[in-house]
């Protein structure tokens, strides 16, 4: 089959076929007398592994090392599982870590009135990467700051 009948069946775009085939994940393909690739159930499979990991978020390196453990029939099923439980890991950090980001934005849009002011908190934490406190912090409670002057649309100039 051609490299769009096999992307098809995998589920792997052509452009990351050739991809992985440039970077030795895919042994290069079969060519016809046209040039054309010419894939077989083995690279579908293959390709369908491949497939799976990146959807389970594998590094192509993890993927390398998997593939090899995949093809040895004398592997060692700690070895597979010692390579998910560091994935695993992984993921849990980095989950963790986007909660945090995800916290501290909410923060940073809570802390912003979004009433169409120019001083933002979360610009001025971009800028000097802490935190800021809300848009009229320096205003005593029940107390209004003067309406700063919107700057007019270049269609109203």
């Amino acid at each position: 089959m051609n490299i769009g009948q096999a992307s098809r069946a995998s589920g792997v775009s052509p452009k990351m076929i050739r991809h992985y085939e440039s970077i030795g994940l895919v042994p290069p393909a079969q060519r016809r007398d046209s040039g054309y690739r010419d894939y077989g159930t083995a690279d579908l499979h293959r390709l369908g592994f491949i497939r799976h990991a990146r959807d389970l978020g594998f590094s192509l390196d993890r993927i390398r090392v998997l593939l090899s453990l995949w093809g040895d029939p004398d592997r060692s099923n700690a070895d597979v599982k010692a390579i998910a439980i560091a994935h695993v890991e992984e993921l849990e950090l980095r989950a963790r870590q986007l909660n945090e980001m995800a916290d501290a934005l909410r923060s940073l849009a809570d802390a912003c009135d979004g009433d169409g002011r120019p001083n933002c908190p979360i610009i001025a934490s971009l800028e000097t990467g802490t935190a800021v406190p809300a848009c009229h912090a320096g205003t005593p409670k029940g107390a209004t700051e003067p309406p700063t002057p919107r700057r007019k649309a270049s269609s109203d100039r």
